[in-house]
């Protein structure tokens, strides 16, 4: 099975990712390391600051890494905010069929009334190096997210008034 894990800034994709491994024994792949890979070597003149770009960029060669975990029966994990919406159209029935995907977003509320914690949270993992968090970038990013995934009738788990990640992975195992 590939799970995918797709949002926003600092939902918690990458703890997800990791209580997911944790539960399962299912390898994951950030997203964000592949990023910096490509940024490092050159193989992209994107940077960092160019997400929307990145993830149309990026996004054929995870498709073709999903594709070759499927072909050789291999469990995977996989998380970023460089997952398109519209991932399904990269895969046949034949690979859809072992694929499962959730979004997660927060409410503007939630984010406005926990920024805070948001901050605290956001290196429970990863290591962020100079993160400026920027609520109306989060708000944003989460309405995007979610319109996205209405209209492409994908889960979307909304983080609406308390965080718990037991509640997403229970979430992400019952697709």
């Amino acid at each position: 099975m590939i799970y995918l894990i797709g949002g926003s800034s600092h939902v918690g994709k990458t703890l997800l990712a990791q209580k997911l491994m944790e539960r399962t024994g299912f390898p994951y792949l950030s997203l964000d390391h592949l990023k910096m890979g490509f940024i490092r070597t050159g193989m992209t003149h994107l940077t960092v600051e160019d997400d929307w770009e990145m993830r149309y960029w990026m996004w054929p060669f995870v498709a073709e890494i999903i594709k070759t975990a499927v072909e050789n029966d291999q469990n995977m994990i996989i998380e970023g905010c460089y997952i398109p919406s519209e991932w399904r159209d990269s895969f046949t029935e034949k690979y859809l069929a072992h694929i499962r995907s959730l979004f997660i977003v927060m409410t503007e509320t939630y984010i406005r009334e926990h920024l805070s914690d948001i901050e605290k949270q956001a290196d429970v993992i990863e290591k962020r190096l100079d993160d400026q968090i920027d609520a109306e970038r989060l708000i944003e990013c989460s309405r995007t997210f979610e319109e996205e995934c209405k209209a492409q009738g994908i889960p979307c788990y909304v983080i609406r008034d308390r965080f718990c990640v037991e509640d997403m992975v229970n979430a992400v195992l019952a697709l």
